[in-house]
């Protein structure tokens, strides 16, 4: 499809037929992202789907996908590329034997002495494609100030080797938890999304996607007993795809309602606190 042809109600559709059901406000970003040509920055609670609408994208739009999972102490050479240096010395040792070896060929500073990085490799590859920075508010602020260059001037600069320019379409979305405050210069590169624990109706039609074989009731139980956990005082909220393991679990002990019986059975693959645990086994003591 071209881009002048490209609307919300074909982003809509091509993401619900790849498995990720999205609302209104996460059609029109993604939408505005292809058309514009902007990096997204998708905030929100952990567990929400922000990694899977990544994912969802380069399915849909049939590009690569590349991915750089931040954490603390991450550095620009695990994003971007490093200099292979046992390449690098075995190539001179080699240039001392040989005498006739020319000057260019005793350059070791070269692309093909370079290991490339998820960036990097996204940036030159020759196919339409999707990079996930997920997690970015775990690097450091220097880390994220390497980045901008490539968000905002779509190239990368790396010493000793030169500027590469973006060679494709490339789509890049960043996630946060915001466990720290991204730079302003980060956020004005980006369109901005909020991604949310869902509605109801909504969650409902994203279960029905991963598990079409489960019973309406079962769905909507599980979906409405689970909006009712994530207002509780919780020290970890479950996440969607908790919702969607729990359904699993019942089917898998054949049983369609949720009582004190079949939540004890399977509560474990939703809470991952015992506290958190006796406090929704007493809800349904009640």
């Amino acid at each position: 499809m071209s881009e002048a042809s490209l609307d919300t109600n074909f982003v809509g559709k091509i993401l619900e037929e790849n498995n990720y059901i999205p609302d209104e406000t996460i059609v029109n970003v993604v939408f505005l992202a292809i058309s514009l040509k902007k990096p997204i920055l998708i905030e929100g609670p952990p567990g929400t789907g922000k990694t899977e609408l990544s994912k969802a994208v380069a399915r849909a739009f049939e590009r690569d996908f590349f991915r750089v999972q931040c954490y603390e102490g991450i550095t620009f050479e695990q994003i971007v590329g490093e200099w292979n240096y046992q390449k690098q010395l075995l190539h001179l040792e080699m240039s001392k034997i040989n005498d006739t070896t020319t000057k260019q060929e005793d350059d070791v500073f070269r692309e093909d002495f370079f290991i490339k990085r998820p960036l990097l490799s996204a940036f030159m590859n020759n196919k339409s494609s999707v990079i996930l920075i997920d997690e970015i508010d775990k690097a450091d602020e220097e880390v994220e100030s390497f980045l901008l260059e490539a968000l905002g001037e779509k190239q990368i600069t790396v010493n000793d080797l030169g500027t590469f320019d973006l060679k494709n379409d490339l789509v890049v979305i960043l996630t946060s938890n915001s466990q720290r405050q991204l730079l302003d210069e980060t956020k004005d590169r980006c369109l901005y999304l909020y991604i949310d624990y869902p509605s109801l109706e909504r969650e409902v039609e994203i279960v029905k996607t991963h598990l079409p074989e489960a019973s309406p009731h079962l769905v909507e139980e599980v979906v409405k007993t689970m909006q009712k956990i994530r207002k509780m005082n919780l020290s970890k909220v479950p996440s969607i795809r908790a919702t969607v393991d729990w359904i699993k679990s019942m089917i898998m002990f054949g049983k369609n309602d949720l009582n004190e019986d079949s939540v004890k059975k399977t509560i474990n693959v939703v809470i991952k606190n015992e506290e958190d645990r006796e406090n929704v086994l007493k809800s349904f003591r009640k």
